[in-house]
């Protein structure tokens, strides 16, 4: 009987210890430094991506250095693809998602 008067005072007490104060107030984080010298981004590696509007698809082509690597059609009720040239030679090739389908084998080595 004891111990469910202790348990019962603790389930009381605990919901009023953990109500705290209002916060203190919050200050903004600065501005993060600019990246040291050398390690600025290339504007010419950074992707372009060009969307076009076909009907009711969507294409996005996305584009480094001009070449033309990979490209995303969303069509209007569908889920979208890509189209990606993995070796740089124009022959696209078409994922409908990029799960590779390789699962490591897990076995259980030991349980205790």
């Amino acid at each position: 009987m004891r111990s469910f008067i202790a348990s019962l005072l603790l389930a009381v007490a605990l919901p009023v210890a953990a109500q705290q104060a209002k916060p203190p107030e919050l200050q903004p984080l600065p501005e993060p430094p600019p990246p040291p010298p050398g390690y600025e981004l290339d504007p010419a590696l950074e992707p372009q991506v060009t969307i076009i509007k076909r009907g009711t698809d969507t294409v996005e082509e996305y584009r480094i250095s001009g070449r033309l690597y990979m490209i995303k059609i969303t069509p209007a009720g569908g889920r979208p693809f890509y189209l990606i040239d993995e070796v740089g030679a124009g022959n696209f090739v078409r994922y409908d998602n990029f799960d590779t389908g390789l699962r490591p084998p897990m076995w259980v080595i030991f349980t205790f």
